[in-house]
C-alpha cells in the first residue's frame, strides 16, 4: 500500500474514532511497526495528529473541520471584496462552477438575475443561486455536514461530464511548495476534477490561507489564478512567477 493511502486511511480512522492504536494499524494496514511508526512520525508533524503512547489521537484543533458557521464570521469584508471582483469576470451566457466554501458563497449577490448557469457541490450555494433566480445544476452524492459539500464517487462522475468556462473554488492552504490544498480527501478530488474542466479556474481566499497546507494537494499554484485581498510581501514575487495572483484592496 502507498504511503499517502496509508496516511488517508488513518486520517478517515481518527476522523471516525477519534483515537487509533498502532497494533491495530499494523493489523489493518498490513505494514510494519517501523512503517506504522513512520507514519505516524509524518502525519504529526503536519500536525494531522497527536501521537500517544501505544497509538495516536486527533488533534484538538483538527477535532472537527470548522463548519461553515464558524468559516462565515472570518475575515468577512475581505470576502466579500475578492467575491465582487471574482464575479465581475463572469459574462453571460457562462457556464460556471461555484465550489463550496463561504467566500464562494460570496459570489451570489453579485450574480443574481445573472443570465448564467452556475454548477455547484454545495446544497448552501445552491439553495442561495434559486432564491437569486440563476439557473442551477448541484451535484448528486452524499451531504459533508461540516461544510454542506456534497461529495463521493456519484458528484465526481457527474462532475466530469461537464465542461466550465470558469470555476471559482475555496481551498483551505496555498504554499509554494505544495500548492493547493485542503483537509478531506474527497473534497480535494472534486476540487482537482472541477479545476482542470474549466477553461479558466480562479482559487478565492483571504491572506490567512498563505503559507498553510493542508492533509490533501489539490493542484499545482499554476493550475489557478489567486484571487485574493493581499499576499504577504515575502512570498509575493516566487507566487507570482508561478501563476496570476491579484489583490483585492478593502
Amino acid at each position: 500500500m502507498l504511503t499517502e493511502e496509508r496516511h488517508r486511511k488513518i486520517i478517515e480512522w481518527l476522523e471516525r474514532d477519534g483515537l487509533v492504536k498502532s497494533q491495530d494499524l499494523i493489523q489493518w494496514l498490513d505494514s510494519s511497526e517501523s512503517t506504522i511508526r513512520r507514519d505516524l512520525q509524518e502525519l504529526e508533524n503536519l500536525e494531522m495528529l497527536e501521537r500517544v503512547h501505544g497509538g495516536a489521537k486527533r488533534p484538538q484543533h483538527l477535532e472537527q473541520e470548522l463548519g461553515m458557521i464558524e468559516k462565515s464570521s472570518k475575515n468577512v469584508q475581505q470576502k466579500k471584496m475578492i467575491a465582487k471582483y471574482a464575479a465581475e469576470s463572469i459574462t453571460d451566457g457562462d457556464v460556471i462552477y461555484l465550489d463550496a466554501g463561504t467566500t464562494t458563497s460570496e459570489m451570489i449577490p453579485f450574480l443574481k438575475n445573472r443570465a448564467i448557469t452556475v454548477v455547484t457541490n454545495s446544497v448552501g450555494v445552491a439553495a442561495r443561486l434559486v432564491e437569486a433566480q440563476i439557473a442551477t445544476i448541484v451535484l448528486g452524492g452524499r451531504i459533508k455536514l461540516s461544510t454542506d459539500a456534497v461529495v463521493g464517487s456519484q458528484a465526481l462522475e457527474q462532475l466530469k461530464q461537464y465542461r466550465f468556462n470558469k470555476a471559482f473554488m475555496g481551498m483551505n492552504g496555498v504554499h509554494l511548495d505544495s500548492g493547493y490544498s485542503t483537509p478531506d480527501p474527497e473534497e480535494a478530488i472534486l476540487k482537482r476534477v472541477a479545476i482542470q474542466q474549466s477553461e479558466e479556474a480562479f482559487v478565492l481566499v483571504d491572506h490567512s490561507k498563505f503559507n498553510q497546507t493542508s492533509f490533501v494537494s489539490v493542484a499545482h499554484l499554476s493550475a489557478a489564478s489567486i484571487l485574493t485581498d493581499t499576499c504577504p510581501l515575502v512570498i509575493h514575487d516566487q507566487i507570482t512567477e508561478q501563476t496570476t495572483l491579484k489583490e483585492v484592496s478593502v
